[in-house]
């Protein structure tokens, strides 16, 4: 049975063959004891059955490709052109619901030659950087305001080489959402320390400055 109904199919071959001007790589890593990489890996041959330039490869959790791309959990998606280059785009569950309109902007996005979506200061300040930042934004599929945060959050990682942003489903990874003390969505944590969060998504400056301020 298809994941997607064929008003969404038909409507996104029509966006990826008017938006997508480069290929882009779903780079996808499952494991053998993982409730969630059936149903990712259908949704995934569904994406790319709507596009020749949508690419996708498949991994274990625990293969060298997964180590190269330091992959933590499965299900996991990493977000890439063709070259394959980390672009620190990466989500940890399965992009279902408001997250898969997340997916579909991600897509849209790198194949147009993934150029972040930020204004100019937001990303000269990504730019002065001079350690590592990573943004662990945790989602449900019913959030109507995670995308914004994730989307926000990706952006920010294409934006700047020291960034790594990654989507968390927190139904599917309790214990991390239990060790973050995660109760409301979109819970936003700063380089995986429980006690350096924000809730909720804000706009791009206010987002902007909690990240700097929590990655002191």
């Amino acid at each position: 049975m298809s994941l997607l109904a064929e008003k969404d199919v038909k409507y996104l071959e029509e966006l990826f063959g008017k938006e997508l001007e480069n290929k882009v790589k779903l780079i996808f890593f499952h494991d053998d004891d993982c409730e969630y990489c059936e149903l990712e890996g259908q949704l995934l041959d569904e994406v790319q059955a709507l596009s020749d330039k949508i690419l996708v490869e498949r991994y274990h959790k625990d293969s060298e490709k997964g180590r190269e791309y330091n992959v933590e959990f499965a299900p996991a998606l990493i977000i890439t052109l063709e070259d394959g280059k980390d672009r620190g785009v990466r989500f940890y569950g399965v992009p279902s619901g408001h997250e898969f309109g997340t997916l579909i902007q991600d897509i849209v996005l790198f194949g147009k030659n993934a150029k972040p979506q930020l204004s100019q200061e937001t990303i000269d300040k990504l730019n002065q950087l001079d350690k590592p930042v990573k943004i662990s934004v945790f989602v449900t599929p019913t959030c109507p305001y995670c995308p914004k945060a994730a989307l926000t959050a990706h952006n920010m990682a294409l934006a700047s080489d020291k960034v790594t942003a990654e989507v968390v489903e927190a139904g599917e990874f309790f214990d991390l959402s239990d060790q973050f003390g995660v109760s409301s969505v979109p819970h936003i944590a700063i380089n995986r320390d429980p006690e350096k969060f924000f809730i909720g998504a804000y706009p791009e400056p206010q987002f902007l400055q909690q990240v700097l301020d929590l990655s002191e």
